[in-house]
C-alpha cells in the first residue's frame, strides 16, 4: 500500500529563501480528465425594423438581379448590393421584403440595416431628402454662385464649396441654407461639411447649426469683484 502511494506522488523539497522553512511540493502522476463545456445555442430574433415591408410607389421602377437592386424614380437612380447574410424579395403587389438568408448574429445585424438603406433609396428617388441649416452671427452669410456655395464666416477670406452632382442648395435671407437631393447619405454628408467650418459655440450660439439643433448654452466667466 505504501509503495503504491509513493509511486503516484513525487515529493520535492523546496527551501524558502527568506524564512528558511522547508516546504513540500507534491506532484501527482494520476491523469486528469478533461472538463467539458456545454455550448449554448444563440437564438437570433428577427429585427423589428427588418421585418417591416417596403411599399414601392407607382412612379418607382425596381430591378432585382440576384443580390443587386436598382431603384429608379423621377429624381434619380440608386443601386445597392446586398451581402450574403440577407436577401430581398418582391411579391406580386410590388412590396419589397428584406429577409435573412442565414440564422447568425451578423445576419440579424444586417437585416435591419439593409432594410433601412433600401427604404431610404425608395423614398429618395420618389420624394427626396433635405437638410436645413441656420447661420447665426454678425456678418455671417451665404450665397450660391453657379455650382459653388460661398460662405462668409468671419475668416479673412470667404469659404467656397463645390456642390456635388445630384444635390441642390438654396439660400434664403442670406442665412438659411437648404441642402436637398435623392441620396440621403450624400445630403447629410454635405450638410455636415458646411457645419464643420464653423460649429456653433456654447456661449453666444454663433456658428452654423442645423435648423432643428438645440445648443446647450453656457454662462460666461464672471469678472472679479472689486
Amino acid at each position: 500500500m505504501a509503495s503504491s502511494i509513493t509511486s503516484s506522488f513525487q515529493t520535492s523539497n523546496l527551501r524558502s529563501v527568506f524564512l528558511g522553512e522547508r516546504n513540500v511540493l507534491c506532484l501527482s502522476s494520476v491523469p486528469v480528465t478533461r472538463v467539458g463545456f456545454l455550448r449554448k445555442t444563440i437564438e437570433c430574433k428577427d429585427s423589428r425594423i427588418g421585418k417591416q415591408p417596403i411599399e414601392v410607389p407607382s412612379n418607382v421602377t425596381i430591378t432585382l438581379e440576384g443580390q443587386d437592386l436598382k431603384v429608379k424614380g423621377p429624381l434619380g437612380e440608386l443601386s445597392i448590393a446586398y451581402p450574403r447574410e440577407v436577401k430581398v424579395e418582391r411579391d406580386e403587389s410590388g412590396i419589397l421584403k428584406v429577409k435573412k438568408a442565414v440564422e447568425t448574429r451578423r445576419a440579424n445585424q444586417m437585416h435591419g440595416l439593409f432594410r433601412t438603406l433600401t427604404d431610404n433609396m425608395v423614398v429618395g428617388v420618389s420624394k427626396g431628402f433635405e437638410k436645413k441649416l441656420q447661420m447665426v452671427g454678425v456678418g455671417y452669410r451665404a450665397m450660391v454662385e453657379g455650382r459653388d456655395l460661398v460662405l462668409s464666416l468671419g475668416f479673412s477670406h470667404p469659404v467656397r464649396m463645390t456642390i456635388p452632382e445630384g444635390l441642390k442648395v438654396q439660400v434664403e435671407e442670406n442665412t438659411r441654407i437648404t441642402v436637398s437631393g435623392y441620396d440621403k447619405s450624400q445630403v447629410g454628408q454635405f450638410a455636415a461639411s458646411i457645419r464643420k467650418w464653423r460649429p456653433p459655440e456654447p456661449y453666444k450660439g454663433k456658428g452654423v447649426k442645423y435648423a432643428d439643433e438645440v445648443i446647450r448654452r453656457k454662462e460666461g466667466k464672471a469678472g472679479k469683484k472689486k
